[in-house]
C-alpha cells in the first residue's frame, strides 16, 4: 500500500510532522490545533478553538480529496471536562450525516498552555 503526506499551507512550521497521510482509502489526520485563526490572531474558549480545529481539519481532508463526511473515527482531547458540552455543540455542526465513532479524552494539558482543545481522525475515502 503507497503512502502520501498530505501537507497543507497552515502546517505548524518547524514541527516534525505531516498534517496527514494518505495509505491506500484511509487519511489519518494528526492532531489540529485552533489556539491562532489563520492570520495568525490568538482565539480564547473552546466554541473558538473547536471551530478553527475542525475548520483546519476540513482543509487538511480537503487536501486529501476528502471531505468530513469521509471521517470514520476521530478523538478529542480537552483540557477542561466541563468544555465538553461546549465543544459538542461546535462539532456537531461539522458532522451532519453518519457522526464519525469518537473519543474524547480529559487531560492535563496539550502542547501549549493556550490550547484546550486538540482533535485528530481518520477518514476513509474508496
Amino acid at each position: 500500500m503507497a503512502k502520501k503526506v498530505i501537507m497543507v499551507p497552515t502546517a505548524l512550521p518547524g514541527v516534525p510532522y505531516s498534517p496527514a497521510i494518505k495509505a491506500g482509502d484511509y487519511i489519518f489526520v494528526s492532531g489540529q490545533v485552533g489556539h491562532v485563526d489563520s492570520q495568525g490572531n490568538k482565539l480564547e474558549g473552546v466554541e473558538a478553538q473547536t471551530k478553527q480545529v475542525l475548520d483546519n481539519m476540513k482543509r487538511v481532508l480537503e487536501a486529501a480529496g476528502a471531505s468530513m463526511d469521509d471521517v470514520v473515527k476521530a478523538t478529542v482531547f480537552l483540557v477542561k471536562a466541563e468544555d465538553f458540552s461546549k465543544m459538542n455543540e461546535v462539532y456537531k455542526t461539522y458532522f451532519t450525516r453518519d457522526l464519525p465513532a469518537r473519543s474524547t479524552v480529559i487531560v492535563a494539558a496539550l502542547a501549549r498552555p493556550e490550547i484546550v482543545v486538540e482533535i485528530e481522525g481518520i477518514a476513509y475515502r474508496s
